[in-house]
């Protein structure tokens, strides 16, 4: 399979679990999905010295079919606001999430590699107190290749929406930001709001953005799908990013766990590990040659021990037909009970299945 652009789908999805899990399902066909407000609840309660009914483990929304990128939470309500899911497809071009360049629960940097250059990709969720802003304009980062920038920004300002008369010193800002990594507003094929109110009196609104590489000729301007928001406020916004054409293999190298090629691959790393000699480490090109050839170490046991497996599509196993029948309709009606059936219809195929998968398991012991 030969991969020429990255296929992008930004949405602020107002911490609903439903939407992202909706979304996970749904679009496959991107590469790349980035979500702002993302949901956090109680998975489990997990052991705990304080607490004799355990200490709650939060999480968030997952999929077998995507790699999830977010900050992990240091306190309880440091929760990040920004996820990035990367279709397992591409793993091969190594996306990381940039923690040691940006350490912020509200921005997510994620890098990746493209005919040898990294590049990378800025999710963003400013609150109504620009707090991610003021991250941005207060930290300094000297980087190259930033190819997008989007998220939900909160602000509303006549630069983007014609129909908002006021000019805000916040948008000079991002603007400013913006050009630090020498992006450029993108402007949409189909102008239309991209937050809805359903307060009386107000009006719709334009506070999600793209701000694209400037000068880029290859860039096209990103398009709003303002029918596709289900039950969010905000409308999802969509880019296609040209990068240099990439083979991806539609399989990979990997090794089970538990398995006895594991046990060989960890024996023999630290047979040859423990032969290296580090005893003469002292400029920076000595440390550069010992870890290059540890790398090689673990490339060539990893190589020798790995085994080839085909990367495929998987469906979270209790999505079912009427799921997706539920969906459509409220698709085609976007109506509130239709919304309702849909969710319902979600938990019932949950219930269903987890309660199979519980009186399957009792009846083998």
């Amino acid at each position: 399979m030969i991969v020429q652009n990255l296929k992008i789908f930004s949405q602020n999805v107002y911490k609903n679990s439903l939407i992202v899990n909706t979304i996970l399902e749904t679009q496959n066909q991107f590469d790349i999905i980035l979500i702002q407000e993302l949901p956090w609840s109680e998975i489990c309660k997990i052991p705990s010295t304080t607490n004799c009914e355990g200490e709650p483990l939060m999480g968030t929304c997952h999929h077998p079919n995507w790699i999830a990128f977010a900050k992990t939470p240091t306190c309880g309500n440091d929760f990040p606001r920004v996820i990035t899911y990367i279709n397992i497809r591409l793993s091969s071009l190594r996306f990381l999430l940039r923690k040691d360049i940006f350490n912020y629960r509200d921005i997510g940097l994620i890098s990746f590699i493209n005919n040898d250059i990294c590049h990378y990709i800025l999710n963003v969720y400013s609150d109504s107190s620009h707090s991610a802003l003021r991250y941005l304009k207060d930290t300094e980062a000297n980087i190259d290749n930033v190819l997008l920038m989007t998220g939900d920004f909160n602000i509303r300002d006549s630069l983007w929406n014609p129909s908002f008369p006021f000019h805000s010193s916040i948008s000079d800002d991002l603007i400013i930001i913006a050009d630090s990594f020498d992006l450029t507003l993108s402007s949409p094929t189909n102008p239309s709001p991209t937050r809805f109110s359903d307060t009386i009196g107000e009006s719709n609104t334009v506070i999600d953005l793209m701000f694209l590489r400037s000068g880029s000729e290859e860039l096209d301007n990103h398009s709003i799908l303002p029918d596709s928001h289900l039950s969010s406020d905000h409308a999802p916004l969509l880019i296609d990013i040209p990068i240099s054409s990439k083979i991806i293999h539609m399989s990979k190298l990997s090794i089970i766990p538990k398995s006895k090629q594991e046990t060989e691959f960890i024996k023999n790393v630290i047979l040859n590990v423990s032969t290296m000699d580090t005893s003469n480490i002292d400029d920076i090109k000595k440390l550069e040659q010992v870890v290059n050839l540890l790398r090689s170490i673990v490339d060539q046991v990893w190589s020798k021990n790995a085994k080839e497996s085909k990367i495929t599509k998987h469906s979270k196993q209790w999505w079912s037909e009427p799921c997706s029948r539920a969906l459509n309709n409220y698709r085609a009606a976007r109506n509130l009970e239709n919304w309702k059936t849909f969710k319902k219809t979600v938990k019932d195929a949950k219930r269903t299945f987890f309660n199979d998968k519980i009186q399957e398991i009792a009846n083998k012991s």
